[in-house]
């Protein structure tokens, strides 16, 4: 399977919402990174996915521009979902670069504006503090600490 095989995989199964597949297109010692979490290793990465998988009940994948020039990968991908208590639309839009070894991914990394986000995602308290240093990691330590409670019930390794 080429790489661009792999990340045309990986996006179908995110569109379903299988993160078994998403997972099974990574290599076991996988480190994945964006601005929500942080860096992820290994089973942190496909259990992230798993979670958000299972919470993004209205979620939307748009994947496109999926590129490989050989050991390294891009695409481009829309995230639509609604978030929080108060059902806020969100559109994300990200760019992800890969590494492969030996057909799988290796390294995965999204990049997206986290200011635009949490203007979505808050309103009028995002527009004000998303834009402060502080407001992303302490963003990444909730998401952190929710992505470990849900391997922690799901009995998933870190």
């Amino acid at each position: 399977m080429s790489n661009i095989q792999v990340l045309e995989k990986f996006y179908a199964a995110f569109g379903r919402r299988d993160a078994e597949v998403m997972g099974a297109c990574y290599a076991d010692d996988v480190v994945f990174h964006d601005p929500a979490f942080g860096e992820l290793h290994g089973n942190e990465a496909r259990a992230m996915w798993a979670m958000l998988c299972r919470g993004g009940e209205d979620l939307e994948v748009d994947a496109s521009d999926i590129r490989s020039d050989g050991a390294t990968g891009s695409a481009h991908w829309d995230a639509t979902y609604t978030f929080g208590p108060l059902k806020r639309k969100i559109t994300n839009r990200i760019d992800a670069s890969f590494v492969f070894r030996d057909g799988l991914i290796v390294e995965h990394r999204d990049s997206f504006s986290f200011y635009a986000w949490s203007k979505q995602a808050f309103g009028p308290l995002g527009t004000a503090f998303g834009w402060i240093p502080v407001t992303p990691l302490a963003m990444r330590v909730l998401a952190k600490r929710q992505l470990h409670a849900y391997m922690e019930r799901k009995g998933i390794e870190r």
